[in-house]
């Protein structure tokens, strides 16, 4: 008859039933402090993905159009020049921004999608305008050259992967970037090393062209790849060049 027995209404347990539950609950938040914390160091970390949502700058470079717009910026004090491919709002690419300013200088105001060294400009609506030129860039796209190579990897579109959402990448994703390269946003070809290292091409067609519809129509989206073709530098860009016909699915399926 010595045990405590609490009864609801009574406005404080007994002492001994009151310790046993104090301990018991600090237990249970301590273990579920544990297991969040052990959840949040298992996963990955962000990316260094960036989009400057909301900051406008001014840029000034020479337009390129094919394969896909692209603003040339050449570098002050020296020979080279930084590409920047170039978006505009929405899943769109910059063709209708930059139409009948090819090959000229202009100046424009967009915000920066970057990543790892790779940058892209969504450019503002209606803020494209010639300019008094600047230095002339280095060569324009070269359609031939490189070294043949074989990569595994990923089709990603270059406007979600560089900064604008994340993670930019794999089958959660694929709408979306389906939507993007159908609209004529730039795609990417995405490689990871053993380590995790990720390598970016820009992807054209066996002859240097603009490559994004064949790529949706092919459903190779976001699917892992093993892309045979040449790969060459032009200026901060690296491009990978080869026929879409001629990409294999890593389960064997073409």
């Amino acid at each position: 008859m010595g045990d405590e027995f609490y009864v609801g209404y009574e406005p404080q347990a007994p002492g001994g039933l009151a310790r046993f539950v104090r301990a018991r609950v600090a237990l249970l938040l301590g273990a579920a402090a544990a297991v969040a914390l052990a959840v949040t160091l298992s996963q990955a970390p962000f990316s260094r993905a960036v989009f400057e949502y909301g900051t406008t700058r001014p840029f000034a470079g020479w337009v390129e159009v094919d394969p896909y717009p692209t603003l040339v910026v050449p570098r002050p004090g020296s020979n080279s020049s930084s590409r920047y491919l170039l978006t505009v709002f929405g899943k769109y690419g910059a063709e209708g921004a930059v139409q009948g300013f090819e090959g000229e200088y202009v100046r424009l105001e967009g915000t920066l999608i970057h990543r790892d060294g790779a940058t892209m400009v969504e450019v503002a609506d209606g803020s494209v305008e010639a300019a008094d030129p600047g230095p002339r860039p280095g060569p324009s796209f070269p359609a031939e050259g490189g070294e043949v190579v074989t990569l595994e990897g990923e089709v990603v579109d270059s406007k979600c992967f560089l900064g604008v959402m994340k993670p930019g990448n794999l089958k959660p994703h694929r709408a979306c970037a389906t939507r993007c390269i159908s609209g004529g946003v730039p795609p990417v070809f995405l490689v990871r090393d053993a380590r995790g290292h990720a390598t970016y091409y820009l992807l054209t067609s066996a002859d240097g062209g603009a490559v994004g519809r064949q790529l949706v129509d092919r459903a190779l989206v976001a699917e892992p790849l093993r892309v045979t073709g040449r790969v060459r530098a032009v200026g901060d860009q690296l491009v990978l060049s080869a026929d879409p016909d001629a990409f294999e699915r890593l389960d064997g399926a073409r």
